[in-house]
């Protein structure tokens, strides 16, 4: 069965509304567009259309991993190296090769994937330890809840950025 033909209730739906929605203005704010303007960092900031597509994909596809395989996932942090930014400053590109439809298709895999774990994770209430990294407080635990809980909350702020980089490009709004 497919997420789609199971009946959620309660939190496990919640969770997937929520998340659904939040994916849905990210994705809403990409409309018409062609790959260059997906490409196009039009504020004063580094972030374009297709490299927050890109950007949710990986934060998403990485965290539902950790849900799973714990850390080993997510791979340690002990600092901040110019290979580490590099690697980043990527991942919020539109590279050469790269559409918007490849980035917009690689990303509803990676949806698919996680509203078939939510809807199929036995416990929510498990936890993993969090890898090593400068931003998480060691020895801190996160349950697949809270985890969800982050994608949507990650979602929805780029969500945002999104609006304002396409109201920026052409004057289109997502909402209003």
């Amino acid at each position: 069965m497919t997420v789609d033909e199971l009946t959620l209730t309660g939190e496990r739906a919640d969770l997937l509304a929520a998340l659904g929605k939040a994916r849905h203005f990210l994705r809403f704010t990409t409309r018409d567009l062609t790959d260059e303007q997906a490409a196009t960092r039009p504020t004063a900031s580094q972030l374009c259309l297709g490299g927050l597509i890109k950007h949710v994909t990986e934060v998403e596809r990485g965290w539902a991993a950790f849900i799973l395989e714990g850390p080993s996932a997510m791979g340690d942090v002990t600092e901040v190296t110019p290979e580490l930014v590099e690697q980043r400053t990527r991942e919020f590109r539109l590279l050469p090769g790269e559409t918007l439809a490849g980035v917009l298709a690689a990303y509803e895999e990676v949806a698919r994937r996680t509203d078939d774990l939510v809807a199929r994770l036995p416990d929510l209430d498990a936890t993993q330890p969090l890898p090593s990294a400068p931003w998480f407080e060691p020895g801190a635990r996160w349950s697949a809840r809270a985890v969800l809980m982050h994608i949507v909350a990650e979602t929805a702020q780029h969500a945002g950025h999104a609006d304002i980089l396409r109201e920026t490009i052409d004057g289109a709004k997502s909402m209003g």
